[in-house]
């Protein structure tokens, strides 16, 4: 039996992202809940978020992809592989990565879907460095992608002020070097309950303070065995980009690592939670506004519902 023989290494080519065009604020919410803009703030660091109307999580997702591809140069043809990250389909068949793939014009590609929530993105990226350093592909379109407004009850204040809609995308090709570093990943079965949607006509329930103790003193560990992995020291990271589940986390995690020099990504203040678009939106936004240099290094952290975890250090496109 034959092996196939892939590349050295993989990288992050480009990434794109996308987000509806419907602001909801704090002010917004407070007219129709028992909160206020001062109490968001001062526990989840969010000021706004963005919610889909009409577009669905296959619409982002297609959005988000479709500038990641332009980003790179790289035509759909040259694409077989692409990855969606989700856990908020309105339906589980058929899959969204090969209807997004469709309507890329990307012909033929292996098409999967990974469910591992918030740190969706994580994993699929992880997939596709594998596959593509194994020879099972040779450009992967990675995307993660979330419509979490139809899974939210309205007038339950510590899910709604908190989730919100959106798309990320990195397109992810051969290298010589490696520019993906290995991952870290694992989960924390035990405490699969504390985020959860029950049933398919239930709404999404999380027992936030579960949630708040384990990521504050779990993940930071990860942290650090990911930049150990990659042979990285923290101090060398350009960018911490953790997932955007709630400022005061961010900055916990920040400070434990020892990422001194390193920019963090806080796009939750103006994006919300997106669960998997939340990374690749985020470190999207901060290379369009130059926050973080090409060719630096940027530490990702995946971490959510399952409970799961993953992440690795990237060289950022």
């Amino acid at each position: 039996m034959k092996v196939s023989q892939g590349a050295p290494g993989a990288k992050i080519l480009a990434f794109g992202h996308y987000q509806p065009s419907k602001v909801v604020t704090n002010d917004d919410l407070s007219k129709t809940m028992e909160t206020s803009d001062e109490w968001i703030r001062s526990r989840v660091g969010i000021q706004e978020r963005r919610i889909a109307e009409a577009e669905s999580e296959i619409d982002l997702a297609v959005q988000a992809g479709g500038k990641a591809l332009a980003a790179s140069g790289l035509p759909a043809s040259d694409v077989d592989l692409v990855i969606v990250a989700t856990c908020t389909m309105e339906t589980q068949i058929p899959n969204a990565a090969g209807r997004v793939a469709t309507r890329l014009g990307i012909d033929a590609p292996g098409a999967l879907d990974v469910n591992t929530a918030c740190s969706g993105f994580c994993y699929a990226l992880a997939v596709a460095n594998d596959a593509i350093r194994a020879g099972s592909a040779t450009n992967v379109l990675v995307i993660g992608t979330e419509r979490f407004s139809p899974w939210i009850d309205w007038t339950d204040r510590s899910t709604a002020v908190i989730f919100a809609d959106g798309a990320g995308a990195a397109v992810v090709g051969p290298s010589d070097t490696p520019g993906i570093g290995p991952v870290v990943w694992g989960s924390a079965g035990d405490k699969a309950d504390a985020i959860m949607v029950k049933d398919r006509h239930s709404f999404l329930q999380q027992e936030g303070q579960t949630v708040f103790r384990w990521a504050t003193t779990a993940l930071h560990p990860v942290a650090r065995q990911a930049c150990e992995r990659a042979g990285v020291d923290p101090a060398e990271l350009a960018a911490f980009v953790p997932h955007q589940a709630n400022v005061r986390i961010i900055e916990a995690i920040a400070r434990r690592i020892g990422a001194d020099n390193a920019v963090v990504a806080k796009d939750i203040v103006l994006a919300g939670n997106t669960s998997a678009a939340s990374i690749p939106m985020a470190l999207s936004r901060m290379i369009e506004r130059g926050e973080v240099p090409s060719g630096g290094l940027a530490l990702l952290l995946g971490f959510g519902a399952g409970l799961t975890y993953a992440g690795q250090v990237v060289e950022i496109p």
